[in-house]
């Protein structure tokens, strides 16, 4: 039976976006036509987490509602190159734990990094959602692999826009930024787009 993971951030033992969390536990039972979900705040409230600071809570869960749990100690990773990757096929519209094609992008990959193309549109990294700045202003994919909790947060709260992210039009953006359940809209982990080690020459589609 498929696994499933959400990866919940917690901090000074306060749990967030849980409410974005359970939908999507929700939507994935509804999804697999199974009644019921589990109920995470009650998952993180039996685990009497006592200790400051940040964390990253993993839930790992099947559709016969049998959970297993983590609680790691988390820090924000800095990333020094990403490589863009295509991959017309990858489906990953659920959280499911099982990662290898991932992985197995991540080692064919030079970088420390992907983000993945996927019919010539920009997508995901193999773990964050993605944010690339124009002017002022920042913008999401429309493009993505999962709609992530952060992403769907940060439309709501209308901190950023959603677009059409191309090879085509990748350059017209001059820096971006990972977003996910643990890393939020933060200015601090802002990477310049030449940080992306195989940017097209110019308006062609890359060979990668």
């Amino acid at each position: 039976m498929s696994q499933f993971i959400e990866s919940i951030k917690v901090e000074d033992q306060k749990i967030f976006l849980a409410d974005y969390h359970q939908k999507r536990v929700n939507d994935t039972f509804s999804h697999f036509g199974k009644e019921g979900s589990i109920d995470l705040e009650k998952i993180f409230e039996e685990l009497n987490h006592e200790e400051d600071g940040l964390f990253k809570l993993k839930i790992t869960y099947d559709l016969d509602k049998k959970i297993r749990t983590m609680m790691i100690p988390y820090a924000i990773p800095e990333i020094h190159s990403f490589q863009l990757t295509e991959n017309n096929v990858y489906d990953y519209s659920f959280k499911f734990e099982d990662r290898r094609e991932l992985e197995k992008m991540k080692m064919k990959a030079k970088a420390e990094e992907i983000i993945i193309v996927k019919n010539n549109h920009i997508t995901d990294t193999s773990f964050s959602n993605l944010l690339f700045k124009r002017g002022k202003e920042w913008f999401t994919p429309s493009t993505y692999l999962l709609n992530g909790v952060q992403r769907q947060f940060l439309l709501k709260k209308k901190k950023i826009k959603e677009t059409e992210i191309t090879l085509q039009n990748l350059k017209e953006f001059s820096h971006f930024q990972l977003i996910n359940a643990m890393n939020d809209f933060d200015d601090m982990f802002v990477y310049p787009i030449a940080k992306i080690t195989n940017l097209p020459e110019n308006n062609d589609y890359l060979d990668l």
